[in-house]
Formats: C-alpha cells, structure tokens, sequence
C-alpha cells in the first residue's frame, strides 16, 4: 500500500475518512489508516492494526446493511481531527459484537478525536454513549419505563444489603467474633 502523494490536512483526512465510511468504500477507508493504528471504540474496545479497524467496521456493515454514516461536524488543527458524526441503520444484518440481530433500528451519535501522521489516522478515539446503543438494541429498559425502575430498584435493594454485610462483616472482626 502506498502512502499518500502529499499528507493532507487533518481535517482533510478526517473528512475523507468519513466520507468513505458513509460510501461504504472500506477501501478507501483503510488506506487512510495507519498500519499500525490504534483505535479505541468506546465502549466496544480497541483495535490495533490496519486490518482489525478494517474488520470492526466490516462487521459493523454487515450487521447494518442499510447503514447511513454521516459527518455533521469537521474540526481539527495541524495534528489532530475530530468528527462529529451520526449512524443510523436497522440491526437486521449479520451479528455483531457476539448479539444477534433483533430487526431494531439505530439512530446513535457520537464523536472521533483522530491523531494524524503522514496523511493517515494513527490513533482514533470513537466515544458514543453505550447505553443508548444498548437501549436501541433492548439489552438495556427504555429510560423511565417501569422495566428500567425495577431495575434500579433491584440494583438499589443489592447494594444495600452488600452494604450492611460489609459492615456485619467489620462489626465482627472488631469483635472478635466470627
């Protein structure tokens, strides 16, 4: 693979990074990339390596056949690139992440702080917020719903009674008692 002709502006990378994710031209995408890239996926985790940020995206289309990736905002400085960005698609596709698709769709915000080297990205910080995702995929109740309040309530009743074991627990070793 060839590196680029002349480096491009950070946030010329960034864009054209975007834009190609949007085309769903991984190609494209991938000589934009580092081949030793560094890509955090909050919360998913990290990617080390041209070809696994090349494969998380792969499953991420799979999963998404009709996905739609769209930059909303393009900024950076001579180093770095941030992108504000929104995908959108039905989880009807191929699993992803180890879940199953369910038919839900997705509508999920978030942001890339992209470090450039050489007209590529080395390292990507990708932050979205996780529990949305995991409530537009229905690991997680819907904010306010009665599901989600029986879940805070069983979470509320378990960390009491953990609490005062712990302190039944130091009352007693206190003691001497055990």
């Amino acid at each position: 693979m060839s590196a680029p002709t002349s480096p491009l502006a950070p946030v010329d990378v960034a864009r054209s990074a975007a834009d190609a994710l949007g085309a769903g031209d991984l190609d494209r995408y991938s000589e934009l990339v580092h081949d030793d890239a560094v890509f955090e996926v909050l919360p998913f985790g990290e990617q080390r390596g041209r070809g696994a940020v090349r494969g998380f995206f792969e499953e991420l289309r799979g999963a998404l056949p009709d996905l739609s990736f769209s930059a909303e905002a393009v900024m950076g400085d001579g180093r770095h690139a941030a992108v504000e960005w929104r995908i959108r698609g039905t989880f009807d596709g191929a699993p992803f992440q180890g879940f199953r698709p369910n038919g839900r769709e997705f509508d999920i915000q978030g942001i890339d702080f992209m470090e450039i080297e050489d007209g590529r990205i080395r390292h990507d910080r990708i932050a979205f917020d996780g529990a949305q995702w995991a409530r537009q995929l229905g690991l997680l109740p819907h904010r306010g719903s009665m599901a989600e309040r029986a879940v805070t309530t069983a979470f509320n009743a378990k960390t009491g009674v953990a609490a005062w074991w712990q302190e039944r627990r130091q009352a007693s070793g206190r003691d001497g008692h055990r």
